[in-house]
C-alpha cells in the first residue's frame, strides 16, 4: 500500500515531484463521476504493466490523498516504481 496527492484536469497524466511527503501524481481526467479516480488505476496499473483490477484505491475516493493497493507485482518491480514516484531509498 502507499499514498498519492492527485491533482485532478491537468494538461497530461504523470508524475509531478512531491506534495510534502507524499508523489504527487496529475491526472487530465476532472474530478468528476471517478473520472480521475479511473485515470490514477489507470496510471499505476499501466506503468505497472498489470491489469487494472490489480490495483485499488483503498482510501480517498472522494479526496485528492489517495490510500492505493497494488496485487500480483513482485516487489523489485513495484519498489522501482514507487522509487520513481520519490517513495523509497533515492527520495532521502
Amino acid at each position: 500500500m502507499f499514498a498519492l496527492r492527485v491533482q485532478p484536469g491537468a494538461a497530461k497524466t504523470g508524475p509531478a515531484g512531491m506534495w510534502g511527503e507524499l508523489p504527487k501524481l496529475k491526472v487530465a481526467s476532472p474530478p468528476v463521476d471517478g473520472a480521475a479516480n479511473e485515470a490514477v488505476v489507470e496510471f499505476v496499473a499501466r506503468s505497472l504493466d498489470i491489469p487494472k483490477s490489480a490495483v485499488e484505491i483503498i482510501g480517498g475516493l472522494a479526496s485528492r490523498t489517495k490510500r492505493i493497493r497494488v496485487r500480483g507485482v513482485a516487489g523489485e518491480k513495484l519498489r522501482f516504481f514507487l522509487t520513481s514516484l520519490g517513495i523509497g531509498p533515492r527520495s532521502r
